[in-house]
């Protein structure tokens, strides 16, 4: 299925994502891609990834299923009146030159695609990350992985295709900003709401 859908991410969802990683730079962090899918007629199905949800940076909530349960039942159900589900997962590892998909990101994956057989796991790149905060690339810092008929996790685009798009072209620029002023302090995930529930994990207001 993956081979017959692109994906586009919202300037709104990467930079989110972006920046979570960005204050835990030290940790592994991950969360949740809301959006819908787009069927065309004439042309392949688009994934349309409008928002992030951060939701861990402690490492022994990574693998805990009802800490994921409860997530998402409650982006589910924020999210389904404005047409939304989600779509997927993204995760960034704790250490920068780590490119590998790790075990947990597959889990939460395939737990996903049970119920949206279209999902993409996003794979922060730390080192592209570290280029496009300092104004140097305009190339997505996320590499997209979608399940096979073998039901295994493989990254996308090895074949020359691009099935992976940002939706706004200067959205490398826009994070940079934002790294600027130092939004990052201000991400919240489900593990700060957890801890503090005045703590709000939609973070309204973060890229204003």
């Amino acid at each position: 299925m993956g081979a017959e859908c692109k994906y586009e991410v919202s300037q709104a969802a990467y930079v989110k994502l972006a920046l979570h990683a960005l204050k835990h730079p030290a940790a592994a962090v991950n969360g949740l891609l809301v959006g819908r899918l787009l069927d065309g007629a004439d042309a392949a199905a688009v994934v349309s990834v409008a928002d992030a949800v951060p939701l861990c940076h402690h490492p022994h909530h990574l693998p805990l299923l009802p800490t994921l349960e409860l997530a998402l039942t409650l982006v589910e159900d924020h999210f389904a009146a404005q047409g939304l589900a989600v779509v997927g997962y993204y995760h960034a590892n704790a250490r920068s030159g780590d490119a590998e998909l790790p075990l947990v990101a597959k889990r939460v994956g395939d737990h996903i695609f049970r119920s949206f057989p279209r999902a993409a796991v996003l794979l922060l790149d730390n080192k592209k990350l570290e280029e496009a905060v300092k104004g140097k690339s305009r190339e997505p810092v996320v590499q997209l992985y979608t399940r096979d008929s073998s039901k295994s996790w493989r990254q996308a685009g090895s074949d020359g295709s691009s099935q992976l798009t940002l939706k706004e072209p200067s959205t490398n620029m826009v994070l940079a900003d934002h790294v600027t002023t130092k939004k990052w302090q201000q991400v919240v995930d489900f593990d700060d709401h957890f801890d503090d529930i005045s703590k709000d994990w939609l973070n309204p207001g973060l890229l204003a």
